[in-house]
């Protein structure tokens, strides 16, 4: 079964989110910049864990030859860490490993073994010369760089897109509550912690950790403790059968946290996934937002956020939020509708109650607060937030838009060259609203575009006779109708005539 997150109820924030942005734009290009690398250095692993094979071998039975310092560190390592392994490379009875091993047995010249020992020892340090080892977090053998490099390195397209996808969820309205540099601060924290509890549980391990999951199972922790009763929308699959749920916040993410436990202690590291990194970085987030708000530092950056942004400066918008921090959401959406009444365009509180409206599951409020808000959007000049509020009304499976604000925005595809999709929705609006005047404007609209600037005269026509068969009143764009009809025939009529064989 497959479980992803969609959204959530606080998709809005009173700013833009620019650390969340820069995390996310330095992880795609970290990615860029060194997954074609890793992935060729991934290719050399079979000859990687060859050498490793007859170093240990090499060593166990001739324990008085010396090896080079990083091979005698991994020999040392091995012995005290895999004292099994140790011992079965010693035993002379064992069954061979490969044609080097068989050799090595019949060997006993001394400066001929000490060259083999040489030998692997420069293979070692080549092979182990990795991008990974330098960048990644290594518990057996941690640089200072990699508490911060590890965070934004990804083994692939699905581990980057899936960590950033979280990062997004949950870091920006983090971000917008505590503030840039209080969040930044506390994500790469988050990020060295993790690791450095991953290297805790396996101090001895050479396999490197990277991914900014840890950091980001912080961001979920950190969600947990500020926004317990939000809920996220999630979609699920399983086998061909598919649907959507909602569900607080306080469920969904400490049974993901339970799991990553379960995981981390049945499985370990034989999964291949750092699930104690996750477990450590979600304890950390939990704490640190409780810290946060216990000291007043949350409350500290929220106020000062509040004075930058003017949507925040009324008194009634910012009582709202504080009654739905404390969970009142019907005493904030009570609150908002008596400010409205006072203040037909206040944009900010259309916008927070479009969000307690769908937080509800009042779906017709939510409808129709959503249409006023682009409205609103319209009436402002700010036409990529109206057409904005109508994908979310679209999306939350609105129907209609009132007619003459359908028009506006079918024009405002014009302007942005998207005309298939603008002659789509002055279809649309047509069927929804056949005794509209608009309905006639909609015909002529599409009648225009797929004549003159999508070359389909069939279509023209069949925009202009639907607009001239119109039961409204239309004697004033008469003239436009017919002399659409004359060129969308006369462009049919040419693009008939055969081609002349010469």
């Amino acid at each position: 079964m497959i479980l992803i997150p969609l959204r959530h109820e606080n998709m809005r924030g009173r700013r833009w989110p620019v650390i969340t942005f820069a995390l996310i734009g330095l992880n795609i290009l970290a990615f860029l910049a060194t997954h074609w690398t890793i992935e060729a250095q991934d290719a050399q692993l079979p000859q990687r864990i060859a050498v490793r094979e007859h170093l240990i071998i090499l060593s166990a039975l001739h324990p008085d030859l010396k090896p080079g310092t990083n091979a005698e560190e991994f020999i040392k390592s091995t012995k005290r860490d895999y004292p099994e392994v140790w011992k079965e490379a010693k035993d002379p009875n064992r069954e061979e490993l490969d044609e080097w091993d068989q050799e090595i047995r019949r060997a006993d010249d001394s400066t001929e073994l000490q060259s083999q020992m040489d030998t692997l020892s420069q293979q070692f340090d080549s092979l182990e010369d990795t991008l990974l080892n330098h960048y990644g977090f290594v518990p057996a053998h941690p640089s200072a760089i990699s508490y911060l490099t590890a965070n934004f390195l990804h083994a692939g397209w699905l581990h980057l897109i899936g960590n950033m996808w979280f990062l997004w969820l949950a870091g920006f309205i983090l971000e917008d509550n505590w503030g840039r540099p209080i969040y930044l601060i506390f994500y790469l924290i988050a990020g060295a912690l993790s690791s450095q509890i991953h290297g805790w549980i396996y101090p001895h391990s050479p396999v490197p950790l990277l991914g900014a999951s840890g950091a980001v199972a912080a961001l979920m922790g950190a969600f947990l403790v500020r926004f317990p009763k939000l809920k996220i929308e999630m979609f699920w699959a399983a086998f061909y059968i598919r649907g959507r749920f909602k569900a607080a916040a306080y469920w969904l993410l400490p049974i993901w946290g339970l799991m990553e436990f379960f995981y981390g202690t049945i499985f370990g590291q034989m999964s291949g996934v750092a699930h104690w990194a996750h477990v450590g970085g979600f304890a950390f987030g939990m704490c640190g937002a409780f810290v946060l708000r216990k000291t007043g530092w949350e409350q500290q950056a929220s106020e000062a956020i509040e004075q930058k942004v003017s949507w925040t400066a009324d008194n009634d918008i910012v009582q709202a939020n504080d009654l739905v921090e404390q969970g009142k959401v019907d005493e904030a959406i009570t609150k908002l509708c008596l400010h409205i009444k006072t203040k037909p365009d206040a944009v900010d509180a259309y916008s927070i109650l479009q969000q307690l409206y769908w937080r509800k599951g009042n779906t017709a409020a939510h409808h129709q607060i959503t249409v006023k808000l682009c409205q609103l959007h319209l009436k402002l000049h700010d036409k990529e937030a109206a057409w904005r509020d109508y994908e979310e009304f679209q999306n939350t499976g609105g129907q209609n838009l009132p007619a003459a604000t359908w028009l506006e925005l079918c024009r405002y595809l014009e302007e942005l060259q998207s005309l298939d999709r603008a002659v789509s929705e002055y279809e649309k609006l047509v069927a929804a609203y056949p005794q509209d005047k608009q309905s006639v404007l909609a015909l002529l609209a599409a009648g225009r575009l797929t004549l003159k600037r999508l070359n389909r005269p069939s279509d023209a026509l069949r925009f202009y006779q639907a607009a001239a068969a119109s039961p409204i009143p239309h004697a004033e764009w008469e003239t436009n109708i017919q002399s659409g009809i004359t060129a969308a025939n006369a462009a049919l009529a040419g693009s008939a005539v055969p081609a002349s064989k010469w």
